[in-house]
């Protein structure tokens, strides 16, 4: 049985294992009096019971699914003669997906050596008595579980604290999980990126106006040995960057304002969906408008008044991507000021205020760290955008301010890097991991500083 399946099974006998053990708790309280005899109410005991029947089972399946593979796979390579089996890890995994081609039918048997049919019918065999002993074993252990719990449910049964001393377990465990995927995301980039950073120079790579990890042909070519110099990369992520949030947040935080104090009820539960809506459009919609609509608009433009504009150009990108972070800026921002107190806005305008006073001078300041991780959560979200500035800023690494020229991004970069068959052994791909772990440290840092502007507002208002 397919993992999926089990997975759709095992959720029938948690229901049946939470029915049988509401009912059993159920008929234990009857003779006593009721269910305020239990020392639990009868849903703990059920979820006791169901409990026992998932996480053992799921336990196994976990286990199971981490180590049969690499155990069927050994065991077929060791069924092989020894003047047969490479020596190299490379052949090995050349020889392994041959024989689970032979094995799946995509290559015929009689095509390749008796040895290696003769392994793949060995791989057949033991992949369906794996399959058939994982699925009896699986279901044998959520019905032990299952009983176990209903076996055990007694009056007496502190039932109550056992399913909250569980779920507690799991919390952590969830959150364990939560910050161990980020220390491994963190520690596979750093580690990347040293190896990069002992084929070059960070401070070449830091500080170089070069930016071009292609290795010439010749040796009188400009870069023959790879340039790069990120600069160029950092400046036009940057530039890219900042016409976004020019747009998104002055248009983002201004609706918010209407929307949130000034816009009459029925227009704010229209204006604000449509708003919203923007968030939904995929990026690639974003991309196409970007280069067929605006790019040809501002260059048309560019021209008209004697301006030389590029077909594919900063400000079209940054203008586009602008409206695309919109909502993040006016949402969250319409939802911090409306979720300011309205005593507050009240005491303002008793006191004489206009009602353009009280929002400057109460509503903003008191929004203000609510409004700051919006802005934030915006520039976090232009730096990392990759297919806007690929389809209508281009891929030229440009050292440039001049938003009317091509530029390209870190993001965009990365992908360029790792895009195809590459080998991580290379200064060109080990690039992407430290630009990588550059776009890591710019974020932290715009963090940084973002929760140091909103603990010193708040501190000054509070």
């Amino acid at each position: 049985m397919q993992t999926g399946n089990l997975l759709l099974l095992l959720v029938a006998m948690v229901a049946a294992a939470y029915y049988i053990g509401w009912q059993k708790s159920l008929a234990q309280a009857r003779p006593l009096g009721g269910i305020r005899h239990l020392e639990s109410l009868p849903f703990y005991y059920a979820m006791r019971a169901a409990l026992w029947c998932a996480i053992p089972a799921l336990v196994v399946l976990g286990a199971w699914l981490i180590f049969d593979d690499a155990i069927i796979q050994n065991t077929v390579m060791l069924s092989l003669p020894e003047d047969v089996r490479p020596a190299t890890e490379g052949g090995r995994g050349l020889l392994l997906s041959q024989i689970q081609n032979v094995a799946s039918g995509a290559l015929a048997a009689d095509s390749v050596r008796p040895e290696i049919a003769g392994a793949a019918e060995l791989l057949r065999g033991l992949r369906g008595t794996n399959t058939m002993a994982l699925t009896v074993v699986f279901i044998v252990v959520a019905m032990l579980g299952g009983a176990w719990g209903w076996l055990k449910i007694a009056p007496q049964l502190r039932a109550r604290q056992q399913v909250e001393k569980i779920l507690r377990v799991l919390f952590m465990l969830c959150a364990l999980v939560a910050i161990m995927t980020t220390v491994g995301i963190v520690m596979s980039v750093l580690f990347e990126s040293i190896r990069f950073f002992g084929q070059v120079s960070p401070v070449d790579f830091l500080f170089g106006t070069q930016w071009s990890p292609q290795t010439a042909l010749r040796a009188d070519q400009v870069a023959s040995e790879g340039a790069f110099g990120a600069i160029p990369l950092f400046m036009g992520t940057l530039l890219i960057s900042a016409i976004a949030l020019l747009v998104a947040v002055p248009v983002g935080l201004m609706s918010a304002i209407y929307l949130a104090e000034y816009a009459h009820a029925k227009v704010r539960a229209v204006a604000k969906p449509l708003l919203e809506i923007l968030a939904g459009v995929p990026t690639v919609v974003y991309g196409f408008f970007a280069a067929l609509t605006v790019a040809p608009f501002i260059r048309d433009v560019g021209e008209s008044i004697g301006l030389d504009v590029a077909s594919e150009s900063a400000l079209a990108a940054g203008l586009v991507m602008g409206v695309m972070i919109i909502p993040f800026v006016s949402s969250i921002s319409d939802d911090v000021i409306t979720a300011v107190p309205q005593v507050m806005r009240d005491g303002s305008l008793g006191l004489g205020a206009t009602k353009s006073e009280t929002i400057r001078k109460v509503v903003f300041p008191a929004a203000l760290p609510g409004i700051m991780g919006g802005i934030l959560l915006a520039a976090s979200r232009a730096i990392g955008e990759t297919m806007i500035v690929v389809m209508a800023a281009g891929l030229a690494a440009n050292l440039t301010v001049n938003p009317l020229e091509a530029v390209t991004t870190v993001t965009v970069q990365i992908v360029t890097l790792l895009t195809g068959d590459q080998e991580f052994d290379s200064a060109k791909t080990l690039a992407a991991f430290a630009l990588g772990l550059m776009l890591f440290i710019t974020t932290l840092v715009l963090n940084v500083v973002a929760l140091h502007i909103v603990k010193k507002y708040r501190e000054q208002y509070e």
